[in-house]
């Protein structure tokens, strides 16, 4: 083992030649579709605002903290279980996280009352607590050095399922009604079997111990201190950047759309589907392309290279609303994979740690941006908020401050590239 000096001032410890394993293609499959099947069934929750709204009467700010409910206890929990597994990774959680995804959908279906919402909302942000942190362990341990590229499969397919979630509320829930969401209740099913079966596979993984520091890895990069607290801290502002805005898509498009274009709730479905679409494209994208050019010139873009689209979206008729929505999806869904990898470059070995605050804070910035614009909305209106919005990718701009892991030769893909 010895210690090496970059030319950036950074200290890398070589413990062992870094070798490229294979990229097992069938978990990153299986542990993608079951973040397909996770997500869909959060985005049915805010798919079926209209639904909710006007069978229990709701205003914007019920409908906010609806949103604020799941997402929240998934920021909160998700840090705490991704600390707890690396300490003691633990195969079978995955199955328990989404058993809890299972009984928040039945409540869900059968909720008489604002209480029992919240409730349901609450347990299926606890399924997503409990799932997020370890799956993405998996996806890391499954990539073969490729972290970028794993990162992106496992994430397009919660894209993947977000974006089919308004479809099928358009096509299932708001003909037959609240009733209907229990249907969803085989999906979580299946899941819980395809996750069993992938626990499997986890539990003979040799870095499954306590020892996967140095058994993820053969070289660690170690920062000085204050670069690392700087960049995770510029790190989690874009995530801010990011999630806000894209609350005030995921949670308000369909009304935006209503009250501006007087479009029926199934069109204004469709429409959310399209960019939900698109953000599962851009997730696809951000990873592998990281992999080969670096993270920060795709964070660079990501963010930053948004903000014309989102200051021209409020002043645009409904075409081209439906087409800036689109890019706007397509740029910003790229961010995620590579801000997600950067991090955990940054803190070798610590891979639930930061997939669970990192995770944990957008679920948390989406909540919390659901409710205030949702006050916001009630106090003004749905077109004030995107006026308001267009300006938050403009926080792009910290991504100066990040240090570049890939010519300090401390990004992971990289050096195994070399």
């Amino acid at each position: 083992m010895s210690r090496q000096q970059t030319d950036f001032g950074e200290s890398v410890v070589t413990v062992a030649p870094l070798t490229r394993e294979k990229t097992i293609f069938a978990i990153l499959g299986a542990i993608s579709f079951c973040h397909l099947l996770n997500d869909m069934v959060q985005s049915l929750i805010p798919a079926i605002y209209p639904i909710l709204k006007n069978s229990f009467r709701l205003d914007f700010g019920q409908i906010g903290l609806i949103t604020l409910t799941y997402q929240i206890t998934a920021s909160l929990l998700q840090p705490f279980v991704g600390i707890y597994t690396d300490r003691k990774p633990h195969p079978y959680s995955l199955p328990i996280g989404m058993g809890f995804t299972l009984v928040g959908l039945v409540l869900l279906a059968w909720a008489s009352n604002f209480g029992m919402l919240l409730v349901a909302g609450a347990l299926v942000g606890t399924g997503s607590a409990v799932f997020h942190p370890e799956s993405s362990r998996v996806a890391r341990l499954a990539s073969g050095g490729q972290h970028g590229l794993a990162q992106s499969v496992f994430q397009v397919g919660g894209n993947g399922g977000t974006a089919l979630g308004p479809l099928l509320a358009a096509f299932i829930v708001l003909p037959h009604g609240q009733h209907s969401i229990a249907w969803f209740s085989i999906a979580a099913l299946a899941g819980i079997a395809i996750l069993t079966n992938v626990g499997h596979w986890y539990k003979g993984h040799p870095a499954r111990t306590g020892n996967s520091k140095r058994t993820q890895s053969g070289i660690q990069p170690r920062l000085a201190r204050k670069k690392v607290v700087l960049a995770l801290t510029v790190l989690v502002a874009l995530i801010f950047s990011k999630y806000f805005y894209l609350a005030s898509l995921s949670s308000y498009y369909t009304f935006y759309l209503m009250s501006k274009f007087h479009v029926g709730v199934g069109s204004s479905q469709l429409y959310l589907f399209l960019f939900l679409g698109a953000t599962a494209v851009g997730t696809l994208i951000g990873g592998p392309v990281g992999d080969r050019f670096g993270r920060k010139l795709v964070i660079w873009w990501s963010i930053l290279g948004v903000l014309p689209f989102t200051l021209v979206l409020p002043y645009a008729n409904l075409f081209w609303t439906a087409v800036l929505t689109v890019l706007i999806g397509l740029i910003l869904a790229s961010a995620f994979s590579a801000i997600l990898v950067y991090a955990q470059e940054l803190m070798p070995g610590s891979v639930g740690t930061i997939s669970g605050i990192f995770f944990g804070f957008a679920f948390g910035m989406g909540g919390i941006g659901a409710a205030v614009l949702g006050k916001v909305a009630d106090v003004t209106s749905i077109d004030f908020v995107y006026h308001v919005c267009s300006f938050l990718p403009a926080i792009g701009l910290l991504t100066a401050f990040l240090p570049d892991l890939k010519k300090a030769g401390l990004d992971r893909a990289h050096v195994a590239a070399r």
